[in-house]
């Protein structure tokens, strides 16, 4: 059996602790270690997006990140995006557009735009398309997500003026 390492990390807005091998993946440590099944797997080799997670303001790939790596990093997963006042404007018009099927591949999506509407508050459909090329949906296809996203950025520009 090989030796864990000791990873201090802020998941979540929580100061958050665990063990991990060496060799673990961010999203084996997130699932088994630390219980956030919201982050799924889905290709296991960063193709398709559905482990989308926020590394210090950046989406990663949680399959191809290695738990270590986490050690003194900022991390936001599908279980960090709602905050106490209720889901954010992306979850919600998700929500509304119906913008999922089977929903695997949600988690992902909804952290990537995210990721984005902070970035851009007003984007373009092409840079929408663009920034979520990286997340596969084979239900729905990618209109209803794009329009939920435009609304979602709608709601958030006229919230902050």
């Amino acid at each position: 059996m090989s030796k864990k390492l000791h990873v201090t990390t802020t998941i979540n807005g929580a100061e958050t602790e665990f063990l991990a091998r060496a060799d673990q993946t961010m999203l084996s440590a997130l699932r088994d270690e630390l219980d956030l099944m919201g982050t799924k797997e889905g290709c296991g080799s960063g193709d398709c997006g559905a482990c989308s997670i926020e590394v210090d303001g950046r989406v990663v790939c949680a399959c191809t990140m290695l738990a270590p790596e986490a050690e003194g990093k900022t991390i936001t997963t599908i279980e960090g995006v709602a905050g106490p006042e209720g889901l954010h404007p992306v979850q919600r018009h998700i929500l509304e557009e119906a913008a999922l099927q089977c929903g695997f591949c949600t988690p992902g999506i909804v952290v990537a735009a995210k990721n984005l509407l902070e970035r851009r508050p007003d984007p373009t459909e092409t840079e929408i398309r663009f920034w979520l090329a990286g997340n596969l949906c084979r239900c729905t296809g990618y209109d209803k997500i794009v329009r939920a996203v435009q609304k979602a950025a709608a709601e958030m520009r006229a919230t902050a003026s």
